[in-house]
């Protein structure tokens, strides 16, 4: 039974959210709230566990401010609680090297048993070049991005998924090394209007095919 309330209570925030446009300025996200969030984000799974993307969380005015100049003047990126910054970042090799260390614990023995999967990780992205490996790593935190609206859909925080901005300037405005480059904002707070229309989706019908 709280099984089945847990999945009501996530399946009706899902119907409930919608990309927000306008934000309540003076409403804040909870640090306990934007905590829930985060781990949603971080308990994404992606593949061979690698997690190869960074979020750079956002509240700073003045620095937002700066962000917005380069965003098409996107008012949710000043008027929103928070803005979570997403980069995709390429440096799968060394990520494969810092993951097998952390899950080892820095115990040769343990690490040498990892061995099997660590070739099989390696094997995988062998010949691949760098804007290959950045477009593998962003589709995969795409993958984040999606966890951060589920729970902001849960915990009934408003949110909006964002694209539009100069990459290359956001990138400068961080100083996120060339390895971690950002494609996509979450903005989260709280709506100052509902949505403009009704929501649509296209049916079940339109969108699945049963092949059993």
């Amino acid at each position: 039974m709280i099984h089945n309330n847990n999945m009501n209570t996530f399946l009706s925030g899902l119907d409930w959210r919608f990309a927000t446009k306008k934000f309540d300025s003076e409403k804040k996200v909870s640090d306990e709230h934007l905590a829930k969030i985060l781990q949603a984000i971080q308990q994404v799974p992606t593949s061979y566990g690698l997690q190869t993307f960074h979020v750079d969380v956002v509240s700073n005015d003045d620095f937002r401010a700066k962000m917005k100049d380069v965003s098409y003047g996107q008012s949710q990126v000043t008027e929103a609680s928070h803005i979570l910054i997403f980069s995709a970042r390429n440096d799968v090799s060394e990520r494969i090297t810092h993951m097998l260390d952390e899950m080892s614990g820095g115990d040769t023995s343990g690490r040498d048993s990892f061995a099997e999967y660590e070739q099989m990780m390696r094997g995988s992205i062998e010949g691949k070049t760098s804007e290959d490996l950045m477009n593998w790593a962003s589709r995969q935190a795409y993958l984040a991005l999606g966890f951060g609206l589920a729970a902001c859909a849960e915990l009934r925080i408003d949110s909006c998924p964002m694209e539009g901005f100069d990459n290359k300037a956001v990138h400068e405005l961080l100083g996120s090394p060339e390895n971690s480059f950002p494609f996509a904002y979450l903005s989260i707070g709280y709506r100052k209007e509902g949505p403009a229309h009704p929501k649509f989706r296209f049916s079940q019908d339109d969108l699945f095919t049963f092949r059993g």
